[in-house]
């Protein structure tokens, strides 16, 4: 089961609101994604959150792109920044990336977002969201949500 960015909006506000704010603190994310032989790759990426959405762009025939055109699954963390603060916490999103080749769709991304000429765009299809925190200096909690469940939180000392 997978949800868009809307669906995980509106199910859960407040975890949300916080994973954009992770997202919106830095410019440079890490995208991994899968190789021809199966092994990992991760790589930088730009994200943008518009219209109900998270959207990847990337340049025309990147590595992550043809990546996720032969295997869509990834996974996308949020830059924690510098030192061990990680304000806000550690998010990472987990799901498939659909191409959008609809020129109407990409020219009002462009609109929005002003990509490079040519670009691959990508919107998400999600299966998990994490945020990883410490609570109170004691508690690591671990916040997961997937597509169809209330978020679970776990706490550990």
């Amino acid at each position: 089961m997978t949800a868009n960015w809307a669906a995980f909006t509106a199910a859960e506000p407040d975890l949300a609101a916080t994973v954009e704010e992770r997202f919106g603190a830095f410019t440079h994310h890490v995208l991994a994604t899968l190789r021809k032989d199966g092994s990992p790759r991760t790589t930088g990426l730009e994200v943008r959150f518009l219209d109900g959405e998270l959207w990847l762009g990337m340049m025309p025939d990147s590595l992550k792109a043809l990546d996720l055109r032969r295997d869509p699954r990834f996974a996308l963390q949020a830059n924690p920044g510098a030192g061990t603060e990680m304000g806000g916490g550690d998010v990472r999103v987990t799901g498939r990336a659909v191409e959008v080749t609809d020129a109407g769709v990409k020219g009002a991304y462009s609109k929005e977002v002003e990509p490079p000429e040519l670009f691959h765009l990508f919107r998400t299809e999600l299966t998990e969201v994490v945020r990883t925190y410490v609570e109170d200096e004691t508690y690591l909690v671990v916040q997961v949500w997937t597509p169809g469940a209330a978020v679970r939180t776990v706490k550990r000392t």
